[in-house]
């Protein structure tokens, strides 16, 4: 069968097809087919008939196209080898268009009329709607591969777009820059040595060393009030430049938490030498009451609301919001007189628990803030221990031109949070609480809740800033409490880097139709229960030995200081990171045996076992994704979808080399004047359409007397060569892309040894319709990889018919052992008698006739015997058996004639 369009009939509505089919045989048929939504209109010229019939549901797609075809619709082959499909029927035609034929809609009703266009747009729209959520969950992929590898391929693809939008909002919010800056501050208010001494803020250790730090390296930081030649500004707003770049805003607070004295209990026996006892800070005994001067904020307390403070966690303990605060100046001078004044009337003394330097640092060339916290905790048992807190964030999101690219960003990563809530709702919708049951469904939903909620503070922070900027303005000699702020952006900056690990974790979820790609979760999941089993065992033994730490080493060594710290310490001596040392300088004895037990037992011991749990598995789900097959090869794909596109090149490269012989012969007078009438009747032999005809006549006919001179057809042949040769560039590249693709596999099916077997080889292979060079895009063969499971299958099917046939070999010769056997039976049976029978013709006596049965009995046994004895040596037990059987019913004989 050969297929075509054929034009001008009327117009085709949007829910027609049409197709022209020309057979040429010596009947002479010609059908003209138009496929609506599920019927099939047929045309029999002779008669002048329209036939309808309704198309199948599973009716399969036709599978090539064909030479002869309109520009403007694509005719597929159909086989049409059921006639029983049609229904013969006639139905009455209400009309005629310019072709002749009356076009139907699908209902069989009048394409002319309105129907229900209206309902069919809807329909699309909502068709359109759903196909944008389409995924494997939602569509029912499991019998149609073609959707399936589709499917998966949208659904990778709109998610590396989702990931690379992810990747550009979070790289573009951080940088080395704020490393840096960090660094540097840190140098300057961390590192700087304290005058006269070697100790910086890093070794503070009593009260003393605090405020020398306080009147040394902290003041000559945060006020720069010349230049480095000891020259004055010549602008006062650049005073208060730190590093002459990072301005501080507002003034810097010092805020201290106190406990009250009487806050322990003195034991009996020193009751009368100790008056005072301050116990370690805790909210229950913070001591809230007045001292010292009591005439300013700094001897006076304030609630957590009152400094719009939050609490902190330190070192030692956890700090309350509120305290004793006072704020400092943005003059030098100002702030020396306070804390002269601070010093002399012991605003830190036995009862501070924490003191707090706040202040933030505002740098314009990278639009970066730092807010900086110092934190000394003082504690009960004398000393001090300071801690510090530097969180460099960018509050002021949109200020370059890169920052509104950023924005942009945002806003498309907030369409994206909203398509995948869409999709989550749809396959919920769909699934039910089956829905939950799919670890990537949950992990699905994690990135869309951390993704909203990220999205909300950005709003939120986005607010605050502006509101806290506009307030601090109004007026410089404010602290501006960033704590907050900063806090929740360091919070915000963790969410979107957890929110980037799980979207990469994610990605396994579209990859996963690739074995080799399933490794990790198919190990993890086939060794869960036995990992969680002997988790419990491992843990156990673990805590074990890190109570023991604690206990043993508390006191003396710091990395077992707290139970915590000697949970962690235990984990790095399982990577090889501990200090010996330490704890034999702790205990001389206790210390190295503490430390070989546990090497030994958790380290050579349980941790191997766990990874031989581990490796076990990883083996088995190796040998069992072996001999699986991939969902599909995605090379395969790529090529299949390659052979199709040079299957249409090389169409229409014959369909250019159909049209230039056609100008060849059209011509049937030879007068070198090619007039439409014989254009037309060329190629409409040659199968092609009225519009098609004319339009391509109509574009060289420049002049527009109907007839293509010799310069017309000169310009049309060199434009269809033209385009010919594109054409062959073009296929002449898809061949070679598909030749680099394939000989890998065909070489490693060579080394196989083994040829492909030819069913699999025509199975594999995809042709098209019609000749010419590189038609059906050239043979396909099996990957090596299907081949090597189709090999692995024939072994152990062979493998298989092998013991069958085994077994089938012994039956059969028990059955002919026993067969042997009753003949030998029936043999000696028949000696026995006749010699009896003779003897009793002789008339020989009964003592004789007795000894003759028994000679003649004796004699068969032995023979028999013999014979039994040949036959277990040679054929096995199963012979042997039979003989024995056979010996047992001769003497059964022997007595019986005996008798």
């Amino acid at each position: 069968w050969a297929c075509r369009v054929r034009a001008g009939l009327a117009s085709v509505s949007h829910r027609v097809f049409t197709c022209g089919f020309r057979h040429k045989s010596s009947q002479g048929w010609d059908f003209t087919r138009r496929i609506t939504r599920r019927k099939l209109i047929l045309l029999e010229p002779r008669t002048g008939a329209l036939r309808m019939a309704t198309a199948q549901a599973n009716e399969p797609p036709m599978s090539r196209p064909s030479t002869g075809r309109s520009s403007t619709m694509q005719a597929w082959e159909t086989g049409l080898e059921n006639p029983n499909v049609l229904d013969t029927e006639p139905i009455a035609v209400r009309g005629q268009s310019a072709g002749g034929h009356r076009q139907l809609d699908a209902d069989g009703k009048d394409g002319d009329g309105d129907g229900k266009s209206g309902c069919g747009c809807l329909k699309s729209c909502k068709h359109g709607l759903q196909s944008i959520w389409r995924t494997r969950d939602t569509q029912d992929t499991k019998e149609d591969r073609e959707l399936y590898i589709k499917t998966t391929l949208r659904e990778l693809i709109i998610y590396c777009i989702f990931i690379i939008v992810l990747m550009i909002i979070t790289f573009g919010m951080t940088s080395s820059t704020m490393y840096y800056y960090t660094k540097v501050l840190s140098d300057l208010f961390l590192d700087t040595k304290i005058e006269n001494t070697t100790n910086n803020y890093r070794s503070v250790g009593n009260m003393g060393d605090w405020w020398s730090f306080v009147n040394g390296p902290l003041m000559n930081g945060l006020y720069w009030d010349t230049w480095y030649n000891s020259a004055n500004f010549s602008d006062p707003r650049e005073k208060n430049f730190i590093y002459y770049e990072n301005k501080l805003l507002g003034v810097p607070r010092l805020r201290q938490l106190r406990v009250s004295n009487q806050s322990c209990n003195i034991a009996s026996y020193f009751q009368g030498k100790i008056s005072t006892c301050y116990a370690k800070y805790s909210y229950g005994v913070t001591d809230k009451s007045s001292f010292g001067l009591g005439n300013s904020t700094a001897w006076q307390y304030r609630s957590e609301e009152q400094l719009d403070g939050r609490s902190h966690n330190a070192e030692i303990s956890s700090y309350d919001g509120g305290g004793f605060a006072v704020e400092l100046s943005r003059d030098k001078a100002t702030t020396q007189a306070i804390l002269k004044e601070l010093y002399s009337k012991l605003w830190v003394n036995r009862g501070t628990r924490a003191v707090f330097i706040d202040f933030t640092l505002y740098n314009a060339n990278i639009n970066l803030f730092c807010v900086i916290r110092l934190v000394t905790e003082f504690m009960a048992t004398g000393g001090c221990l300071p801690t510090w807190d530097l969180r460099t964030v960018k509050l002021l999101r949109y200020v370059e031109p890169m920052d509104y690219f950023i924005l942009a960003c945002e806003c498309v990563f907030m369409l994206f949070i909203l398509y995948y809530i869409v999709e989550e709702a749809l396959e919920i919708k769909k699934h039910k609480w089956r829905y939950f049951r799919c670890f990537w469904n949950c992990l699905d939903i994690l990135v869309i809740v951390i993704s909203t909620v990220c999205a909300a503070f950005n709003v939120y922070r986005t607010v605050a800033v502006g509101q806290k900027l506009t307030t601090l303005l109004q007026d410089e000699n404010n602290f501006p409490d960033f704590d907050f702020l900063s806090y929740w952006q360091q919070q915000f900056n963790h969410g979107i880097a957890i929110t980037v690990f799980f979207a990469w974790v994610k990605i396994f979820k579209y990859i996963s139709f690739n074995k080799t790609m399933t490794q990790l979760s198919s190990t993890l999941g086939a060794c869960a229960k036995d990992l969680m089993g002997f988790a419990i065992m491992f843990f156990i033994v673990f805590f074990a030995f890190a109570q023991l730490g604690y206990l043993i080493f508390g006191t003396q060594v710091k990395d077992f200081r707290e139970f915590q710290q000697s949970v962690f310490t235990l984990f790095r001596i399982i990577l090889g990171d501990f200090d010996f040392n330490s704890l034999q300088t702790a205990n001389r004895v206790l210390g190295p045996i503490f430390f070989i037990l546990y090497v030994f037992f958790v380290f050579f011991v349980l941790i191997n076992m766990f990874l031989a749990i581990i490796n076990d598995t990883y083996s088995q789900v190796k040998s069992d994704l072996s001999m699986q097959q991939n969902e599909f090869e995605m090379t395969d794909y790529f090529k299949q979808r390659a052979s199709r596109m040079l299957s249409k090149l090389n169409l229409r490269r014959d369909k250019i080399v159909d049209i230039q012989k056609a100008i060849q012969s059209a011509d049937l007078n030879n007068d070198k004047q090619l007039d439409f009438e014989e254009w037309r009747a060329e190629l409409k032999q040659r199968g092609y359409a009225d519009g098609e005809i004319e339009a391509l006549f109509a574009k060289f006919d420049l002049d527009g007397d109907r007839v293509l001179n010799e310069e017309e057809q000169r310009q049309m042949h060199l434009e269809l060569e033209g385009q010919r040769e594109n054409l062959d560039q073009m296929i002449n590249s898809k061949q070679a892309a598909n030749e680099e693709l394939e000989p890998d596999d065909e070489d490693e099916m060579e080394a196989d040894g083994d040829a492909l077997p030819a069913a699999a080889t025509a199975a594999s292979t995809r042709t098209s319709g019609g000749g010419g060079r590189g038609r059906g895009g050239g043979r396909k063969l099996v990957s090596p990889a299907e081949f090597q499971v189709l090999v692995k299958r024939v072994d152990r099917v062979e493998m298989s018919i092998g013991d069958i046939v085994q077994k089938i070999d012994s039956v059969l010769l028990k059955l002919e052992l026993m067969e042997r056997a009753k003949l030998r039976r029936r043999e000696a049976m028949t000696r026995v008698l006749d010699a009896l029978s003779g003897m009793e013709g002789a008339g020989s006596d009964e003592a004789e006739r007795s000894r003759r049965a028994e000679e003649l009995m004796r004699a068969e046994l032995e023979r028999w015997d013999v014979d039994t004895a040949t036959a277990a040596a040679s054929s096995g037990l199963g012979r042997g058996a039979d003989s024995a059987r056979g010996s047992r019913e001769l003497r059964s004989a022997s007595s019986t004639s005996r008798k």
